[in-house]
């Protein structure tokens, strides 16, 4: 592994010709134009840490924010996450996740999911923290 500092940043790599049998979904292309699917070793550690996963996810390629909206005149604020990928196996995983764990979600667009209900945007806050 080799640690090169910049300003603000630390940029690492990692070679290693066995990342394919660690990670088996890598692969040559563009993720979102071949199969993306976990193994069975991969999902187990997901059933048993549900949390981890949809943290990493919504750290790596995640959003929190606040809506604003006006209905009948009159205007409020909530918070809502979004997760955006173009990979449909990705988002699919990350929706079964979050129905394991009893997040409310839904697609906002093609490539990305929105979780707005309170208690789900609660529960999201809880377990998988804020972005670092």
């Amino acid at each position: 592994m080799s640690v090169v500092q910049h300003e603000g940043c630390t940029e690492r790599a990692s070679y290693w010709m066995h990342w394919p049998c660690v990670f088996p979904q890598h692969g040559p292309g563009r993720k979102h134009e071949r199969l993306i699917v976990l193994a069975p070793w991969q999902q187990t550690i997901v059933d048993e840490h549900p949390w981890a996963l949809i943290a990493g996810l919504l750290h790596s390629d995640g959003c929190r924010a606040i809506n604003n909206v006006r209905v009948h005149g009159r205007a409020y604020s909530y918070r809502r996450w979004f997760f955006s990928n173009k990979s449909r196996d990705i988002l699919a995983i990350m929706g079964h996740t979050l129905d394991a764990v009893g997040v409310e979600w839904r697609y906002n667009r093609w490539d990305s999911i929105s979780i707005a209900k309170r208690g789900s945007v609660a529960l999201v806050d809880e377990h998988a923290g804020m972005k670092t």
